[in-house]
């Protein structure tokens, strides 16, 4: 099914301290009377942070407030999350929300590393406080250098039960390319009994092809018995300036979240002509919402450009 689209909808105007530039990872977060789109944000040292601006729930291009404060910030010096922090999923829990994020160091050889760490709010969605003050997961056996930008959904099972289940980006390599180090990264499988504890055992998901050196945030959602998931994939070689190379959007589907059948061709979404997503197509999610799918996602520069939605009808 082919999504249709609907435009830029914000891009910060760099008049806040916490928030000159990017608008990346937007996550649509439905409430009662509006739709909140979370995302992360950077400062003029380019430490990412998180923070949300609402949106009309019956003109989406409408943003009919802008929140003036970051809802997580950086970690304490030395932590992993230590020059910044990035939002990936949202999850009701009881009357909190669970957010898992991205948190960042600096690396001399490799740019930067990765881990994921959780933060609640108990305030419906304004601030954020740090469940632990390291990471849920980090680099290990399964995943060499860094992991990053899960997808975490729940599931009841037959005897009552719930299993959690998380789709994740695993950096397995680095290597120098034009002088930069540039990092390879497919999605990995974890699960947990209660989101915090998590198994992993190094199952790949969506991996490597002849093109794919990297894939950008997955979100996954069930369409009936299907699981499908759609996520970013680029080469490593000149992805940033080079249309050929850069990011676009892909398509997976499962029957079963674990055996994951790759159609691109699917994806129904490609890359404008000129404007703001003409280079990329970027870090995704999509949502049922108002008897339709909607997919929020970034385009030119990482979510630089900030970014826009496209819809599709809920069969």
């Amino acid at each position: 099914m082919t999504w249709q689209k609907k435009g830029l909808i914000y891009k910060p105007d760099g008049s806040k301290a916490f928030s000159r530039t990017h608008a990346q990872v937007p996550f649509g977060f439905p409430m009662a009377d509006k739709l909140r789109v979370y995302f992360s944000t950077r400062d003029e040292n380019v430490s990412s942070a998180t923070s949300f601006v609402e949106l009309d729930p019956n003109d989406l291009t409408n943003v009919t407030y802008i929140h003036d404060k970051p809802c997580l910030t950086k970690g304490e010096v030395g932590m992993f999350d230590d020059s910044g922090a990035m939002p990936s999923w949202f999850l009701p829990v009881g009357n909190e929300i669970w957010l898992y994020y991205t948190g960042w160091n600096k690396s001399e050889t490799a740019s930067y590393r990765l881990g994921i760490g959780l933060a609640v709010s108990k305030d419906g969605g304004l601030t954020f406080e740090r469940k632990y003050t390291g990471p849920l997961l980090d680099r290990s056996i399964y995943d060499q250098v860094w992991v990053a930008q899960p997808c975490v959904i729940r599931e009841e099972q037959p005897d009552g039960s719930i299993r959690w289940r998380m789709w994740y980006l695993s950096c397995t390599k680095i290597e120098v390319i034009n002088n930069h180090p540039e990092p390879f990264y497919n999605v990995k499988y974890a699960e947990s009994t209660d989101g915090i504890n998590w198994e992993r055992t190094g199952h790949v998901c969506v991996g490597y092809d002849e093109f794919t050196d990297a894939i950008g945030r997955p979100t996954v959602y069930k369409d009936g018995n299907l699981y499908k998931m759609y996520f970013s994939y680029r080469n490593a070689t000149n992805y940033r300036t080079d249309v050929r190379q850069s990011y676009r959007i892909g398509y997976a589907e499962s029957t079963d979240g674990l055996t994951w059948t790759r159609k691109d061709e699917l994806a129904g979404i490609e890359r404008s002509e000129d404007g703001w997503d003409s280079l990329m197509m970027d870090y995704c999610h999509i949502f049922p919402y108002q008897q339709q799918w909607v997919m929020f996602y970034n385009g030119n520069g990482f979510g630089a450009s900030g970014f826009g939605y496209a819809t599709q009808p809920a069969l």
